[in-house]
């Protein structure tokens, strides 16, 4: 069929789909071009999917896995060399089982050779730290744009209810927030494949629910032109996991100090992000959006307000809630730890099942 031919697929993959003409008089992004949403916008979807992968497969062969790698066996080897050199200063050699001494340099390069434990282990700290390196790499980069993106629009986290709901609906939209969501879509659809791909850690149906809800609630934003909102709880989420991977990372690479430094970073942003603002969300959308919005659905208008979708919003943000407190249960016994010197471990995933 003409329609599956390489000449139709190659502009559904690489091209916006839904064109419009810029809005009279914008109140945000006056020179970019608009677009509207629809089905073939999955199109676009499977090829950003496809690059994260790539993406992410090169960032952690290329670049954090070899200095990973690199760090941990020099770190291995001077930790050696300084037990060697302690050795050797309160005696003449060094004790083999069966009495025997051990003198010169190939025996003191036998010592230095990393055991296949001290290997195993390097390699797993290895692997999650590339991992970390990429979540890392990504959150920061989309932290950054949504950012952007939400002192460009006329949107106020702490002011909710004059600026989330108002001038409804925001269609068509501008091109920075089309890529924004799509984006966002494409990581996390990415992340359940990542998820069952990867060794199974003890929080995995939590992180499971937690990228179908993700998932759940940006589909409907994007469907119903709730974007405004949605780019405000995304810069909310994605602040938190700046922080998160970047103490893991440091963890992964044996610096304690500065591990729990970040982690004390992390801890205060989770909780001001998700347990006071996020929260401050809810509430607006439970008290606010019906005042401002009207009931109606005018599809050929963009107008999209049901008791079922505001319920809809209303349970998937809450259900969110809930499994961040049962995560934020887990940090606490963490900060715990780190208070009283026994340093940061993660008990919410670095364990497997």
């Amino acid at each position: 069929m003409a329609w599956y031919s390489l000449d139709t697929l190659v502009p559904l993959l690489t091209t916006l789909q839904y064109p419009l003409p810029t809005p009279p008089n914008p109140d945000s992004f006056p020179e970019y071009s608009y677009y509207g949403t629809g089905l073939r916008d999955g199109w676009i979807l499977i090829s950003m999917i496809a690059a994260m992968a790539i993406l992410r497969d090169v960032l952690r062969l290329a670049i954090f896995e070899p200095y990973a790698r690199w760090s941990l066996l020099r770190q291995l080897r001077e930790r050696k060399e300084r037990d060697l050199s302690k050795t050797k200063s309160n005696g003449n050699g060094v004790a083999k089982n069966n009495g025997q001494a051990l003198n010169g340099h190939g025996d003191a390069k036998t010592r230095l050779k990393p055991r296949k434990s001290e290997l195993r282990a390097i390699n797993r700290s290895v692997l999650r730290f590339a991992e970390q390196g990429y979540q890392f790499t990504y959150y920061t980069s989309c932290w950054c744009y949504g950012l952007w993106i939400h002192y460009s629009l006329p949107t106020q986290i702490l002011n909710p209810e004059g600026t989330l709901w108002i001038k409804y609906p925001h269609m068509p939209l501008a091109l920075p927030i089309k890529i924004y969501y799509l984006v966002q879509f494409s990581f996390y659809l990415h992340q359940l494949f990542v998820l069952h791909a990867e060794a199974r850690r003890k929080d995995h149906y939590q992180m499971l629910y937690h990228h179908f809800i993700t998932i759940g609630l940006l589909l409907m934003s994007y469907i119903y032109g709730y974007t405004r909102v949605g780019c405000v709880v995304l810069v909310l989420m994605d602040t938190v996991d700046v922080f998160f991977p970047f103490a893991k990372m440091l963890k992964y690479l044996n610096y304690t100090t500065a591990c729990d430094v970040a982690f004390g970073a992390f801890l205060v942003s989770w909780f001001i992000t998700r347990h006071m603002l996020f929260p401050l969300i809810i509430w607006s959308t439970y008290k606010d959006m019906l005042r401002y919005m009207p009931y109606g659905w005018d599809p050929e208008n963009n107008y999209y307000v049901t008791w079922g979708i505001w319920v809809g919003y209303l349970v998937l943000m809450s259900t969110l809630e809930v499994v961040q407190l049962v995560w934020f249960k887990a940090i606490c016994a963490v900060a715990y730890r780190v208070i009283t010197g026994q340093g940061a471990e993660d008990t919410r995933s670095d364990g497997e099942e």
